[in-house]
């Protein structure tokens, strides 16, 4: 059965499935153009996750528009063991916005994942290479951005403020 939402909901939602406002308070934000207050907006948001219906609520950042643009996912042969500690090691970077391992195939043994962002040529070589220091490894694969794709969420309910 099909989820039924308050009018008042799908404004709520239309207004965070969308940018979120940028300041100390966006929930606040968010309720305020939507006609409600912070705590209605956390209180939807939280069942919604906690009943499966939401998976992730997060920050998409457009690094190219925030003056990062040489980019580059680096793809690193991480032994298990080790994971945690590179782990910990990558996501202290603060040129790495995304830092995660996946499963290995026969024909591709990379298992770990950073995205770093530069803002210069070069830039991120040289991160790389601090961190084959930091971590002891050098076996990786640097699969540079070329051009950012479109990069959009799904939008369920759409709310024209004016």
């Amino acid at each position: 059965m099909a989820m039924q939402f308050t009018e008042k909901e799908e404004r709520i939602l239309a207004l965070a499935g969308g940018d979120i406002p940028d300041g100390p308070e966006p929930f606040k934000a968010i309720a305020e153009a939507a006609g409600a207050d912070e705590a209605e907006v956390i209180s939807l948001l939280k069942t919604l996750k906690a009943r499966g219906v939401i998976r992730r609520f997060g920050a998409t950042l457009r690094h190219q528009k925030a003056g990062y643009g040489h980019n580059a996912m680096v793809a690193w042969k991480i032994p298990d063991e080790r994971v945690d500690e590179a782990g910990e090691i990558f996501s202290s970077c603060p040129a790495i916005s995304h830092c995660y391992v996946r499963r290995t195939y026969p024909e591709w043994q990379y298992n770990f994942y950073t995205m770093i962002h530069g803002k210069r040529p070069g830039e991120t070589d040289e991160i790389v290479a601090d961190l084959e220091k930091k971590v002891g490894i050098t076996d990786h694969c640097t699969l540079r951005s070329l051009r950012e794709l479109k990069k959009t969420s799904m939008v369920y309910f759409k709310y024209d403020k004016d």
